[in-house]
């Protein structure tokens, strides 16, 4: 429902390739000891459902995740999710959206846990050439209400766009589509090359930012 279409792309390919939950989270599992960055699991609810809320909860838990975030669960349909995930340590990261009202935005953030998820544009994922600037004042609408961090994703691909939504006050930026990109093509050693290339620029240019 909000993925662009390198994402949707990626997802045949994973599938094609027999790639399923329980090797995601067996590779997660592996990698987890040897992290020092908490690891979030991005996912649609149906897979949660499809488990049993509690029994993917406790999955992931021992996999190593320590938060989840699923935008296409609604704040109204949230509460058991969020209450079952509060005890097995795992954070669930809320969404909110350009078309959500002032009282929506100050619910969203008063359950979200961990940070909130500032989605930059109405539309699915996916790379733009600009960032509107509307995002500057839902940022400012948002820091009104929550101490929590926000974070800002949907549409940024370049180390300028991140500069900018942190020069707006964001706390942190998320990109997805673009680093998916880099994975498409050639071989291993060549896309995770490029994938480090990316993360260094775009770390570059947000950590010279004072918010």
């Amino acid at each position: 429902m909000a993925d662009g279409p390198v994402i949707q792309a990626a997802a045949t390919r994973a599938l094609q390739r027999g790639i399923r939950l329980d090797q995601v989270l067996e590779m997660v599992r592996t990698v987890s000891p040897s992290l020092k960055t908490p690891l979030i699991l991005f996912t649609y609810y149906n897979p949660i459902l499809n488990r049993g809320v509690e029994q993917f909860l406790q999955q992931i838990a021992q996999a190593g995740i320590a938060g989840l975030v699923v935008p296409d669960l609604p704040l109204e349909e949230a509460e058991n999710l969020l209450q079952l995930a509060t005890k097995y340590g795992i954070e669930v990261i809320l969404l909110v959206v350009p078309t959500s009202s002032v009282e929506r935005i100050e619910a969203i953030a008063r359950q979200s846990q961990g940070f909130v998820y500032l989605v930059s544009v109405t539309g699915v994922t996916g790379i733009r050439s600009e960032l509107q600037l509307h995002v500057k004042d839902l940022l400012t609408d948002l820091h009104s209400v929550t101490d929590k961090p926000i974070a800002v994703g949907f549409g940024i691909s370049r180390p300028e766009q991140a500069r900018q939504v942190m020069d707006w006050g964001a706390n942190a930026v998320i990109v997805g589509s673009a680093f998916v990109k880099c994975l498409a093509d050639g071989t291993t050693t060549q896309r995770l090359q490029k994938v480090e290339e990316f993360c260094c620029s775009l770390k570059a240019a947000i950590t010279t930012v004072e918010v």
